[in-house]
């Protein structure tokens, strides 16, 4: 499930939709979860669909560490990709605000972290990166964790609209890893090392 503090808007042709903050959502913010809503596809119950559905699949889901598609219930499957993406996927099913996101900017993520199956040619953003590839997160998983650890210990000091979403046992992990119980785990156990 997306921040409730967000809305779908066009913004512009080359782009198409996007999901847009309506208020301002600080670093630190929970800005998506894998809630029981988001539907999974097997690679085998991809493979039986018919090319409709499979276009549909390729356009608006990311893949696991298990190779399923997963396709979010609502406006989460619109959120952008930019190579200086202001929210970022984390190891613990959410993702995470890594800078202040202002009331009118776009939610977006790197689609590099989504295991993608083709390359993807980005906008240029005059970003080294010009390109997303599927094995992107063997190469960036640690300036992508070093931009989450800033922003992780502000977790519980944000007003959390998602809280309620995140498990029990996760919430524990995220609290004993700001205390310094546990280490962070890396994005990069979110990889798909299948073919």
């Amino acid at each position: 499930m997306i921040h409730p503090d967000t809305e779908l808007r066009f913004i512009n042709k080359a782009i198409g939709y996007g999901v847009v903050a309506t208020r301002d959502i600080p670093a630190g913010t929970i800005t998506w979860v894998l809630d029981a809503l988001d539907r999974e596809f097997t690679p085998s119950q991809y493979d039986q669909m018919p090319p409709i559905y499979k276009k549909l699949l390729d356009t608006y889901t990311y893949r696991n560490n298990k190779g399923h598609y997963i396709l979010c219930w609502d406006l989460g499957r619109y959120v952008n990709h930019s190579f200086r993406s202001n929210c970022l996927s984390t190891a613990y099913e959410f993702e995470i605000a890594i800078r202040d996101i202002k009331k009118g900017e776009q939610l977006t993520d790197d689609y590099g972290y989504l295991n993608l199956q083709e390359p993807f040619r980005g906008m240029d953003e005059g970003t080294e990166r010009k390109v997303v590839y599927p094995d992107d997160l063997l190469y960036y998983h640690q300036i992508w964790d070093a931009d989450i650890r800033k922003v992780f210990g502000l977790i519980p000091t944000r007003k959390q609209p998602l809280r309620p979403l995140v498990n029990e046992p996760t919430w524990k992990t995220v609290l004993e890893i700001i205390d310094g119980k546990k280490e962070m785990d890396s994005i990069l156990l979110n990889y798909y090392r299948g073919s």
